[in-house]
C-alpha cells in the first residue's frame, strides 16, 4: 500500500513539474512534440494537434520533450539548399532559437509549478484543520493542544528511556507534583528543571497506542546548571483560519520552507567537504516509501502537508546548477548569453552524461543507507 501511495505520490508531482514546463513552452510559441508521465515502454500514447501525450510503464519520472532543446538532435542541423516556409516556421520554434528570457521562463516554470503545488496544499490543509505549532499562531485560539516531541537527543534520558520524535506527551509526574495540561513549552520545561534528578514519570501517546515510562533528567545536557532529558518538543494544535487567510498562510509557510530547505542543502553540501554531513539526514526512495506511508495512517491532511514538503524539496532540488537539472540548464543558458553563442555541443552532453552519473550514484547510496536503515 505505501509503495502504490508513493508511486501516486510521485506521478503527481512529476505531472505538475512537466506541466509547468508544457505550458510555458506553448505560451511561449515553442513546439511540445511529447508530453510523457513515466518513462517507456508507453502503455498508452496519443496524438491531439502537435503534441504526443504518452504513458510510460516505469513512472518514476516523465519529460515535456520540446524540440530544438537537446544539443545534438539532429533536427538543430540546417539542411542544404533553400529551406521552404514551413521549415522556417518550424526553426522559429525551436527551443534553442527562441529568445534567452523564453528559454529560462520555460526552465524555471516546472520548478515554480512545484512551488505554487505546495502553496495550493499547505492551503487546503489549513482550511481542513492542519495541527500546527500553537507558537506561530499565539493571538488564536487552538484546538486541542497537545504536547508532541519535536526532536530526541541521542544517548538522552528521553531516547533511552523509549521516548521518540512525534510522541505526544499525556501527562509528567514527579510523585509529588503533576502536569498535563499543556498549553505552552514553558510549563514542560519548568517542570522537568524543577524535579532537579528526580526520576520522572511519564504518559506518552504514539499512534494509538498509550504508553508509560520512567527517566531521570540529566545536569550538562543543555547546560551545566540545569537539568534536562533530552527533547525540544513543541504545543500543536488546530487553529480555526477562513479561507483567505488560509491562503495567505499556506503562502508563508511555502517561502518560508523554501528558505529552509535551501539553506540546509547548502548546508549539507559544505558538511560534505567539512566531513560535518551525515547519510542519516538525507533519505532516498526507500525512505520515503516509509515516511508517506507513516503520513498516510495520521490521515489525508498530513499526507497533503507531507507531499507538499517534498514538492517544494523537488523544486529546490532541481535549482541546483548540477548538468541534467534545470539548475544546470539555467548555468549553461547564463553561460551562452554572456559569451553571446551557442556552448559547445559535445562538452554539453558530456557535463550532462557526468551529472546523471553523479545524481544516480547519490540515489544509489542514499538508497543503500535507506536500507540499512531498516535493520
Amino acid at each position: 500500500m505505501n509503495i502504490l501511495i508513493f508511486v501516486v505520490v510521485l506521478a503527481i508531482l512529476i505531472f505538475v513539474h512537466e506541466l509547468g514546463h508544457f505550458i510555458f513552452a506553448k505560451k511561449t510559441g515553442m513546439l511540445v512534440e511529447e508530453f510523457a508521465i513515466g518513462f517507456p515502454p508507453r502503455i498508452f500514447s496519443r496524438k491531439k494537434g502537435e503534441t504526443q501525450y504518452s504513458f510510460g510503464i516505469i513512472p518514476l519520472g516523465g519529460y515535456c520533450k520540446i524540440l530544438g532543446e537537446d544539443y545534438d538532435d539532429p533536427k538543430l542541423s540546417v539542411g542544404q539548399g533553400e529551406k521552404n516556409e514551413t521549415s522556417k516556421k518550424e526553426d522559429k520554434r525551436k527551443f534553442v532559437n527562441q529568445p534567452k528570457k523564453n528559454q529560462a521562463l520555460v526552465l524555471i516554470a516546472g520548478v515554480g509549478f512545484n512551488f505554487i503545488l505546495a502553496w495550493i496544499l499547505f492551503s487546503i490543509s489549513f482550511v481542513s484543520g492542519m495541527p500546527v505549532s500553537a507558537s506561530q499562531f499565539k493571538d488564536k485560539v487552538v484546538e486541542d493542544p497537545a504536547l508532541v516531541l519535536m526532536d530526541v537527543m541521542v544517548n538522552s534520558p528521553a531516547e533511552n528511556a523509549g521516548l521518540e520524535i512525534g510522541d505526544t506527551i499525556l501527562y509528567l509526574n514527579s510523585g509529588t507534583e503533576a502536569v498535563q495540561d499543556f498549553v505552552n513549552i514553558e510549563t514542560p520545561t519548568d517542570f522537568i528543571v524543577s524535579t532537579g534528578e528526580k526520576e520522572i514519570e511519564i504518559l506518552y501517546k504514539r499512534g494509538e497506542e498509550i504508553l508509560l515510562t520512567k527517566l531521570t533528567p540529566e545536569k550538562g545536557l543543555i547546560n551545566e546548571d540545569s537539568v534536562a532529558i533530552g527533547v525540544s518538543f513543541d504545543v500543536v494544535g488546530v487553529v480555526d483560519l477562513g479561507f483567505f487567510e488560509s491562503i495567505w498562510e499556506g503562502l508563508k509557510m511555502t517561502l518560508s520552507l523554501i528558505k529552509i530547505i535551501a539553506l540546509s542543502l547548502i548546508m549539507f553540501v559544505y558538511g560534505i567537504f567539512t566531513g560535518t554531513s551525515s547519510l542519516a539526514q538525507v533519505s532516498g526512495p526507500v525512505g520515503i516509501v516509509s515516511m508517506v506511508g507513516s503520513a498516510f495512517e495520521f490521515g489525508i491532511v498530513y499526507l497533503m502537508s507531507f507531499v507538499a514538503l517534498i514538492s517544494i524539496n523537488l523544486g529546490v532540488i532541481n535549482l541546483i546548477p548540477i548538468p541534467a537539472l534545470d539548475g544546470g540548464r539555467l548555468l549553461f543558458l547564463a553561460i551562452e548569453a554572456v559569451k553571446g553563442s551557442p556552448m559547445n555541443p559535445k562538452a554539453v552532453n558530456l557535463l550532462n552524461l557526468l551529472g546523471f552519473i553523479l545524481l544516480m550514484g547519490l540515489m544509489l547510496i542514499v538508497t543503500v543507507s535507506d536500507v540499512f536503515k531498516l535493520f
